[in-house]
């Protein structure tokens, strides 16, 4: 593995499994910290297996099939649907992106996407595949533990800085975000 990126104004949010509550969670994070910081999020689909089948197995939603380079970044400016992005974008924050990306690609496409946001934005990430290139500020790993561990949470587990199940607004608050001394604000956990 090569040396990992670190992106401090990031917060990271994996999960065991589909469903675990990520997008609850990061608007639970969007309405506490919106006021204050400027907030961007990300949710990334990683592509695997081969080109143009689906990952799942059968048809599939024509998300994986759609993309006809090494990844697609498109920004979410819908604010009322129910999809994941849309009810990022209405949490408040002030911009929203999906990144589609082939495993081999997903580098390309992150940083296609930090060139898009501002360079003060602190970032909140739906992945677990990320994980293998870059070192956020926190990596907050959701626990579904009533299903079988994903492939691609299983490679990152043991990177994760904190494991929840279910987390709690309580649990949440020990995630904060501070300034550096040289200003710059990242993502930090503390003692609650």
């Amino acid at each position: 593995m090569n040396e990992l990126i670190a992106v401090p104004q990031m917060i990271q949010i994996g999960s065991t499994g589909r469903n675990s509550g990520k997008t609850v969670v990061a608007k639970k994070l969007i309405h506490r910290f919106k006021q204050r910081h400027t907030l961007v999020a990300l949710k990334i689909i990683t592509i695997t297996g081969t080109r143009g089948k689906c990952q799942r197995g059968g048809v599939g939603c024509g998300i994986c099939t759609s993309i006809d380079s090494g990844y697609e970044l498109t920004e979410e400016k819908n604010r009322r649907g129910k999809k994941d992005t849309m009810e990022l974008l209405k949490a408040g924050c002030q911009q929203v992106f999906l990144l589609k990306a082939f495993r081999e690609h997903l580098l390309d496409g992150f940083e296609a996407f930090l060139a898009q946001i501002p360079a003060d934005a602190c970032i909140i990430c739906e992945s677990n595949s990320l994980r293998s290139y870059i070192r956020p500020g926190i990596f907050l790993m959701l626990n579904n533990q009533k299903k079988q561990v994903k492939p691609t949470a299983a490679s990152v587990y043991n990177l994760a800085d904190l494991v929840m199940t279910a987390p709690t607004d309580q649990e949440l608050m020990q995630i904060s975000i501070q300034a550096t001394a040289t200003q710059q604000e990242v993502w930090a956990t503390q003692a609650v």
